[in-house]
């Protein structure tokens, strides 16, 4: 057991190094993204999209679900994803909905839905086991 602890502890900065410098690196990668990108453009596979995503959100929610009624810790990692998730898929509904009554319907469903049910996936991850 104690061969293990000292591999942990050298693997860890590697890793936190690691990821930090993605993070970094994505910076000036979005300043591209926002010169270059169209501002509208013709996707393929639309439908498919959203329905992964909420196939995504559903098996994240009712999975967090199962894992809390259980009492399995393993309901804080599910619910920081599904968390995520819903924050992202508010996101891309509001961001990607053209003005009128499809905005209006995904703003109202960001702020009843999507994000008070990230806030209490929040508030799950959180809980100590």
């Amino acid at each position: 057991m104690t061969l293990v602890a000292p591999q942990i502890r050298i693997r860890r900065p590697r890793l936190a190094t690691l990821l930090t410098g993605a993070g970094v690196v994505l910076v000036p990668w979005m300043v591209v993204l926002a010169k270059t990108l169209p501002s509208t453009v013709e996707v393929s596979n639309w439908p498919l999209a959203w329905i992964g995503l909420d196939a995504a959100l559903a098996a994240g929610l009712a999975g967090t679900g199962v894992l809390l009624r259980r009492g399995d810790p393993r309901a804080q990692a599910a619910a920081a994803a599904t968390g995520a998730l819903l924050v992202m898929d508010a996101w891309f509904d509001i961001t990607t909905s053209p003005p009128g009554p499809q905005l209006a319907t995904a703003v109202a469903l960001a702020v009843c839905a999507e994000l008070p049910l990230a806030v209490a996936c929040g508030a799950v991850a959180r809980r100590r086991a």
